[in-house]
């Protein structure tokens, strides 16, 4: 993703904020130029469209996934351990982020456009084999249970993230996501513990 300029990130803030507080068919051009003060002809200076903003949104968060690079660069933690991390950069990042929350997993976002749908089935996938390669890691070394296919423990634990986020979100954030993904990653562990 290019260097956003300071009003760029002004827009993008200001979208994410109200995609979390009132939903996504509130983000209009109208609501947004009200919310930073600035007329609509200005936000499109910024951005051609309400879809430009929604893909750099997505890039935004594509940004604060952990990589391969960032993972493999702890050559010497274990798979297990591999995956507690991304488990755990998660939750941090969604509970110091919250409104990420909200976009990321707001399907309805997605269903009506092929760049929305194509930009996050991009991100789930490269965050799914990513994960898979290091399952089927931990399932060589003995680690991760062998009798479980790698691309099902990866649908358990990106499921499970899935759901407590936005269990998390729908309660208002009235519990600690970060203690309760601990919890959750502490059970999923014992699943696959070989």
């Amino acid at each position: 993703m290019k260097q956003l300029t300071s009003r760029q990130e002004e827009i993008i803030n200001a979208s994410i904020e109200i995609i979390s507080e009132k939903g996504i068919q509130n983000l209009t051009i109208k609501n947004l130029s009200k919310a930073i003060g600035i007329s609509e002809p200005a936000i499109y200076r910024h951005f051609e469209s309400k879809m430009d903003i929604l893909l750099t949104i997505l890039s935004k968060f594509e940004n604060y996934i952990i990589t391969d690079k960032d993972i493999h660069k702890n050559i010497e933690l274990s798979p297990m351990k591999k995956l507690e991390e991304i488990f755990s950069h998660h939750f941090s990042h969604f509970e110091k982020n919250p409104a990420f929350a909200a976009v990321v997993f707001a399907e309805e976002i997605f269903r009506d456009d092929k760049r929305l749908s194509e930009k996050i089935h991009e991100i789930m996938k490269r965050n799914f084999e990513m994960m898979l390669l290091i399952a089927k890691d931990g399932q060589a070394k003995g680690e991760i249970r062998k009798d479980i296919e790698g691309d099902q423990i990866i649908l358990i634990i990106m499921g499970g993230l899935r759901l407590i986020v936005k269990k998390w979100k729908l309660s208002n954030h009235s519990f600690k996501l970060i203690s309760d993904g601990k919890k959750l990653w502490r059970t999923v562990k014992k699943l696959i513990s070989a």
